[in-house]
């Protein structure tokens, strides 16, 4: 017989980790997953709280969108998307449009979330050359921003382990402070704020906008910054500067996009139809890479030209808008339209901070905040001046791995535990997963 976890180590090279660990912490073989659980070969299971990288939405193997896929992959697997096209991607597109009332009518497929960052930023770019204003050329972003890991994509990042090293590699951009409501300078709270911080964003764009082709922001919660969550606020101003200043307004819903916040996409809590949207993850609820670009009319209409005006945008992806992936785009569509799964999940969030909020007092547990379906746990060396612990400590990873024995996948974003599980967990699964993170805790740090 094989020994598989032999052969992983010798052969696959794990994304974001550093593989010495794998000497201690070999990758757990994952052979069936069912609803909020993966089964490893031996039959024990873990509960999945982070959606596999907050991909699954409906649960692991759910039959609807698995017979969506069987279906389509006896019609058709795959077909060029140039100059052809396919029932499931003109189908996910008019859906997708009408997230915002048809206010973003144009969807550009591409494979993966930092590729439909790329092709934002391309299209923000290209629109501004087209329309006669090239001195536009420049992007800003937010502090602990994170857009994926292509290099465009890190250009508008300002995560240091991403980015650091590859900085010779990258463009110019201007980087902004942004909200930061756990330490926050006016000792406000989001759920009650005038968004009063975003004064110095404001100075910024007023001051650069000539030549900015576009702000690019991860509306309400910045995910792999630590579940930083900000004031929808924030967002309506940041609308209403760059509709004036003409500088367009990406916003990047690929983490928090499809209920994660509460509404279907987390724009909506600021009642904003951005410029460009991108989109990923949990477009096909866990099932096959997909990723899209959601355009305004205009950005469109830019690039439309006869052939010899040489305006095209002229980018490409082999599996752009793969008919499998589209189809299992659209059953999640349907179970979005079939059940009151929104409804449902603000109780199940209530349930799941509640689970939680025994750690409140902890001494080094600096705030517990919730999201929608994310509720973020933070870590602190000292809970009165929020200091952090040294990162080569590495709590947050110690969290983790205890929760992992004790059967919770609740992989941590430095020191900062969070949950983001599956919409179909219930309530016993939800008892189950806190307690195991209190305890998880309180294993490490003590009581």
């Amino acid at each position: 017989m094989k020994n598989f976890q032999a052969l992983d180590q010798q052969h696959v090279w794990h994304p974001c980790a550093q593989m010495m660990d794998y000497e201690a912490y070999p990758a757990i073989i994952i052979e069936r997953g069912e609803g909020v659980w993966l089964y490893k070969r031996n039959g024990e299971r873990i509960l999945d709280a982070i959606s596999s990288w907050w991909v699954n939405l409906f649960g692991h193997g759910n039959v609807w969108i698995a017979e969506r896929i069987k279906w389509q992959i006896e019609l058709l697997e795959h077909v060029l998307l140039a100059n052809y096209t396919h029932e499931p991607a003109i189908t996910l597109a008019t859906r997708l449009s009408a997230l915002f009332d048809d206010g973003l009518p144009k969807v550009f497929y591409t494979d993966n979330g930092s590729s439909s960052v790329e092709a934002a930023l391309k299209m923000s770019f290209h629109y501004w050359h087209n329309v006669g204003k090239p001195q536009k050329n420049r992007f800003a972003h937010f502090k602990g921003a994170y857009h994926g890991e292509t290099l465009g994509a890190l250009s508008v990042g300002s995560m240091e382990a991403y980015k650091k090293l590859y900085s010779p590699l990258l463009m110019d951009t201007l980087e902004i402070e942004g909200p930061d409501c756990f330490r926050c300078e006016h000792q406000l709270d989001r759920l009650e704020c005038s968004a009063e911080c975003y004064a110095k964003a404001e100075h910024i764009l007023g001051r650069d906008h000539a030549h900015l082709c576009a702000v690019i922001v991860e509306p309400v919660v910045q995910c792999a910054a630590g579940m930083k969550m900000y004031s929808p606020r924030y967002l309506e101003k940041l609308r209403r500067q760059c509709t004036s200043l003409g500088i367009h307004l990406i916003c990047d819903e690929i983490a928090v996009g499809f209920g994660r916040t509460g509404t279907m996409m987390a724009s909506h809590q600021a009642d904003i139809v951005p410029d460009l949207v991108t989109v990923s993850k949990a477009v096909t609820g866990g099932f096959l890479p997909l990723a899209a670009v959601l355009a305004r009319e205009e950005i469109f209409e830019a690039f439309y030209a006869p052939y010899e005006a040489m305006k095209a945008f002229m980018h490409s992806h082999t599996y752009a808008g793969n008919p499998l992936a589209c189809a299992a785009g659209c059953a999640v569509f349907d179970l979005f339209d079939r059940t009151s799964v929104l409804e449902e999940n603000r109780i199940k969030s209530a349930l799941i901070r509640e689970g939680a909020w025994p750690l409140a007092g902890h001494p080094h547990v600096g705030e517990i905040r919730t999201q929608g379906m994310i509720t973020a746990i933070e870590i602190v060396k000292d809970r009165k001046t929020r200091e952090p612990f040294h990162w080569k400590e590495r709590i947050g990873y110690q969290i983790y791995r205890c929760a992992e024995k004790k059967g919770v996948l609740l992989r941590n974003l430095g020191d900062v535990i969070y949950f983001m599980p599956p919409y179909i967990i219930t309530e016993e699964e939800i008892d189950f997963m806190t307690r195991v993170a209190v305890d998880s805790v309180r294993e490490v740090l003590g009581r």
